[in-house]
């Protein structure tokens, strides 16, 4: 069977077969539209038995893999790591996009559990909204710094509370306060809190849509501890879909709580795994410190500490636990929405 992998970029889009020996076989460049998809599959057809690689880069792939997958095509996608691996000990030096399709279709022989590319779900929205809901909080703070600048250039004897500049009353007293001034200064800082007011009534919105789209994504998971639905909602967008871990592991690898081994002959040893998922990693980390509070992560916490662990080291291990924890409901929310579909098309039969 050919492999054949692709290098997507924004302008276009470059393939390359090779057999099962990893010798090229053809290649091809189409534009990035769905036109030039479509001519893309009408080429692999004219090569045989084939299946297609792409590097997973899914801003760039996006609609590339939803033209394919409608067409039938079978899509595996090539972590960019992977790729660099294999072109950094081809024979053939330098880097062009027919290397790169080189090495992601000689990457996909090499790897035999690579990721299937599936059409996206909800997940994608609710990571959408969560991404949005986040640019528009880094947005009001750079918007309230400026704020807080001006309203002590008008009149330094006000205090604000720290976080206090997204209540409406604070914010309700700031525009009288500027409405009392004249000038440039007070014209701008008007501005500034009609801007944070908007902004503010905005983020609420999106946090309680938020809220009402996680809890009918994964209630099992809110259940869990110190998850909010603003933690979960992080962790449900980032998974993208918990069917792609086989188990607790790998999804520990992916979020970055499984340490790293680091050993030689009876010497065992493990380090920090400063990779994986980072945004992940600190929602998990979120969830381990509410826990420290009390009940069974503080205890879990203290019992490792008495075998010799640093606290550093017993919370890293609390949220490597709190990881399977969150896998397993996961895959329970997974398997009750899978039913509830069935349920529905057996009615609508």
């Amino acid at each position: 069977m050919l492999v054949l992998g692709i290098d997507a970029h924004k302008r276009t889009h470059t393939a390359v077969a090779v057999d099962e020996h990893g010798r090229r076989v053809d290649s091809k460049t189409v534009p990035a539209t769905s036109a030039g998809n479509l001519e893309l599959v009408r080429w692999a057809g004219h090569l045989g038995e084939h299946r297609f690689a792409v590097e997973d880069c899914r801003h760039l792939s996006r609609r590339l893999e939803r033209d394919l997958l409608a067409a039938g095509e079978t899509l595996v996608r090539v972590h960019p790591k992977l790729m660099a691996q294999v072109r950094r000990s081809a024979r053939e030096q330098g880097k062009s996009d027919p290397i790169d399709a080189t090495s992601i279709a000689r990457a996909a022989q090499r790897e035999d559990d690579l990721p299937t590319a599936s059409l996206d779900g909800p997940e994608r929205d609710l990571r959408l909204l969560v991404d949005h809901r986040e640019d528009l909080v880094n947005e009001r703070t750079r918007t309230q710094n400026r704020l807080h600048w001006h309203i002590h250039e008008l009149d330094p004897s006000i205090e604000l509370a720290p976080g206090s500049l997204d209540r409406y009353k604070v914010l309700d007293h700031l525009a009288a306060v500027c409405a009392d001034h004249e000038g440039t200064v007070a014209e701008i800082a008007a501005e500034l809190v009609e801007r944070v007011r908007d902004s503010t009534a905005r983020i609420k919105q999106l946090e309680r849509r938020i809220a009402h789209m996680v809890g009918d994504l994964a209630p099992t998971l809110l259940e869990l501890r110190g998850c909010g639905a603003l933690t979960a909602a992080k962790i449900v967008g980032e998974t993208a879909g918990v069917q792609r871990f086989s188990d607790p592991a790998k999804f520990a690898r992916f979020n970055g709580t499984a340490p790293i081994p680091v050993w030689s002959s009876n010497n065992v040893k493990v380090r920090l795994n400063r990779g994986g998922n980072r945004q992940m990693n600190a929602a998990l980390h979120r969830i381990a410190i509410t826990q420290l509070r009390g009940g069974q992560g503080k205890e879990y916490v203290e019992r490792r500490m008495t075998l010799g662990n640093t606290k550093t080291e017993a919370i890293r291990a609390l949220r490597r636990k709190i990881s399977d924890q969150v896998y397993r409901r996961l895959e329970a929310d997974q398997l009750a929405r899978d039913a509830s579909s069935s349920t529905c098309e057996l009615v609508a039969a």
